[in-house]
């Protein structure tokens, strides 16, 4: 049943049952205490008694009438002796005479006296003390008080301690629930949060955080989900937006190249001489920036799960650079690209990692000159890539690797302005770092810098790389 609880009825329901244990225990310890002090002086009294009431002389002249008399109403007394026999005693309702006793009055155990409860058979409950007789070693004194007042005394205890156990459990389930509304007040603000998040979509919600326990970790941690979503969805957006800004040109140019060849064909009128073939060029180098584009979108968008699997591993980035620089050469046979690579080795995605340096050695082939040449080291974790082209400006250089920026001088050049976005994207994914500048004696020269080490740590096979569309 307690599934169906609520976590404040649960909460409650613990509370109120960890003080039950709690009160029982201490009512159990208490009365059992109280047990033990009340027997133990009431056997102190017995000893007394049965000391003032034992035999000092002649047992005859103990048990005569007379001195019979004497005993009093409340205090059972009689003598035995070791075969059992009663020589003498008050004659009803006398406790029975048990091994222990004989025992000790034949002297056959170290023990002189000893106590025990018996209940008679009117119910009567008796504390029976047997004691030796000095001046008789074959006899025992027997004396049994009734214990009415300590049972009495006891039972009100009993039922005393039940009552402050009730008392105790009814106020702690009421402070259990009133301390769960409490505690459980920032968690059901979050739901409400979360709630209103589901509802309306609003990530601008965030929770006031008091205090530095768990639940303000918890509240610290959905604001900064919250922010991170809303940013995530901000870039979308942006993304959306840039990427539909640049549809518009070459879907615009398509849409009117189309229109012109469809309106020949209608109406039966032939364009200019080498216009349809030269219409055609353009709208095929216009498919072709818009392949470009939308692979370039689905990228940036993906991330990391551009992979076949999406699983990262330790990537020979030696290799991967190996892979780009064949891509590279077949996109740009007329320059002479010249490598010098080391081992290193990077955690990360390998498809991701090889179209990231193939964009560098496309930026660097598209603004080279022709037969332009390119130097390409990988040393130490460091990948630079440099070109002999006209360079970049200090302002250039902290815009270039925005989504859909690029530069005046390279507005008329076939590209997305994603390349170097991409790029950034995916060092920032594997914690390394990108730059682009100015090289000395003109050109622009690209710097990655890739965490990793110059040894394979994991036995684990990089595999074969991801087809790039091109």
């Amino acid at each position: 049943m307690s599934h169906r609880l609520t976590l404040r009825g649960r909460l409650a329901l613990m509370s109120a049952g960890a003080v039950a244990i709690a009160i029982a225990l201490a009512a159990i310890a208490g009365w059992l205490v109280t047990y033990v002090q009340l027997y133990q002086q009431f056997d102190g009294t017995l000893k007394q008694t049965a000391k003032s009431f034992s035999p000092v002389g002649d047992l005859r002249q103990f048990c005569l009438p007379q001195q019979a008399k004497l005993w009093s109403n409340t205090i059972r007394i009689q003598v035995v002796d070791a075969r059992g026999f009663g020589i003498c005693g008050q004659a009803s309702y006398l406790p029975q005479i048990r091994a222990s006793d004989l025992a000790i009055a034949g002297r056959e155990t170290d023990q002189t006296y000893a106590f025990r409860d018996e209940t008679l058979p009117n119910g009567s409950h008796l504390r029976v003390l047997t004691v030796q007789i000095t001046n008789a070693p074959e006899a025992a004194l027997m004396i049994a008080q009734p214990l009415d007042d300590i049972d009495s005394a006891l039972r009100a205890l009993a039922f005393l301690y039940a009552g402050i156990a009730a008392l105790g459990i009814l106020l702690a389930a009421s402070s259990g629930l009133v301390i769960a509304r409490a505690s459980l007040a920032p968690v059901d603000r979050l739901t409400q949060a979360a709630e209103h998040i589901a509802r309306t979509e609003d990530l601008s919600v965030k929770l006031p955080i008091e205090g530095d326990d768990e639940i303000a970790r918890l509240g610290e941690a959905f604001n900064t989900m919250t922010g991170a979503l809303a940013v995530s969805r901000e870039r979308q957006r942006r993304l959306i937006e840039d990427a539909g800004h640049e549809l518009r040109t070459p879907l615009t140019s398509l849409r009117t190249n189309v229109d012109l060849l469809l309106r020949s064909a209608a109406t039966g009128r032939p364009l200019p001489e080498g216009e349809a073939p030269r219409m055609l060029t353009s709208i095929d180098a216009q498919l072709r920036e818009l392949s470009d584009l939308v692979i370039d979108v689905l990228a940036l968008a993906r991330g990391d799960e551009a992979a076949v699997d999406g699983v990262k591993r330790e990537v020979a980035l030696h290799k991967v650079v190996e892979r780009a620089l064949g891509r590279a050469r077949l996109r740009g046979p007329d320059h002479e690209i010249t490598a010098t690579t080391e081992p290193w080795y990077v955690v990360g995605n390998p498809a991701s990692m090889e179209r990231a340096v193939l964009n560098i050695l496309d930026n660097a082939i598209k603004f080279s000159p022709p037969a332009g040449a390119i130097e390409v080291v990988l040393r130490n974790g460091k990948l630079t890539v440099r070109d002999h082209g006209p360079g970049i400006s200090t302002e250039d250089a902290t815009a270039v690797f925005e989504r859909f920026w690029r530069s005046p001088t390279a507005r008329a050049l076939p590209g997305s302005g994603l390349g170097l976005a991409i790029v950034a994207q995916v060092m920032r994914e594997i914690g390394g770092t990108v730059t682009l500048a100015a090289a000395a004696g003109g050109g622009a020269i690209a710097t990655c810098v890739f965490p990793g080490s110059p040894s394979e740590t994991s036995a684990e096979p990089v595999g074969p790389p991801v087809p790039q569309p091109h």
